[in-house]
């Protein structure tokens, strides 16, 4: 996994135990579907999704639902979304 997946990972993960604290992000397995794992109802989901909109600038169309429903696939999304970083 490269550092840029890592950065957004923890992020996604710090957006998650915002909304629902009770989570042990250890416990979640990163190819399974999140919204099952962490039992969130559909408003709570929609809430993670516009929480990523607006601490990382990546807006997800309801088009790419299917795309970002384990852990593995909102940070490979990201990933793709988010410009890299310049180097120095």
């Amino acid at each position: 996994m490269t550092q840029k997946h890592e950065q957004i990972r923890t992020e996604v993960l710090a957006i998650v135990r915002r909304l629902a604290p009770e989570v042990d992000p250890a416990r979640i397995i990163p190819d399974k579907p999140l919204r099952t794992q962490i039992d969130l109802d559909s408003m709570d989901w929609l809430n993670v999704l516009e929480t990523i909109h607006e601490k990382l600038g990546v807006n997800i169309p309801e088009t790419d639902y299917g795309k970002v429903v384990t852990l593995d696939g909102i940070v490979a999304y990201l990933a793709e979304k988010i410009p890299a970083a310049p180097e120095e």
